[in-house]
């Protein structure tokens, strides 16, 4: 069993930026359309929202990247809140060698940052 991690902080301006430039663009290939759905709902602080998913990506891709040796896409993974309102990532393609991986995202006024820790079997 081997553990890995990942962090990941971003500045929320810069995705701002992307998501208002290249709108749909940048939302096909980075987000999915729960995690869309997700964070427009949150008018006020959709940027925030936005910006957190790319991190707990970013952190993911990083935990993984020295340990795969297929490449995956960001849409391959869906950080979407539980029941309860805890992040919890969801894989779209199943990758045999995780076991488990758990995320925690903050953000505030201009960044948000994500912490991402994979279990290997």
């Amino acid at each position: 069993m081997k553990i890995s991690c990942g962090t990941d902080i971003i500045e929320i301006s810069r995705i701002q930026e992307a998501l208002e430039k290249y709108e749909e663009k940048f939302k096909l290939e980075i987000f999915t359309d729960n995690e869309v759905k997700y964070c427009e709902s949150h008018k006020n602080q959709k940027y925030q929202h936005y910006a957190a998913r790319f991190s707990a990506k970013e952190a993911i891709f990083k935990a993984i990247s020295n340990k795969l040796d297929k490449n995956y896409s960001w849409r391959d993974f869906e950080i979407i809140n539980n029941n309860i309102g805890k992040p919890e990532v969801f894989l779209k393609t199943m990758i045999p060698e995780i076991e488990s991986i758990d995320v925690s995202l903050s953000h505030c006024k201009e960044y948000a940052v994500a912490s991402v820790v994979v279990l290997f079997k």
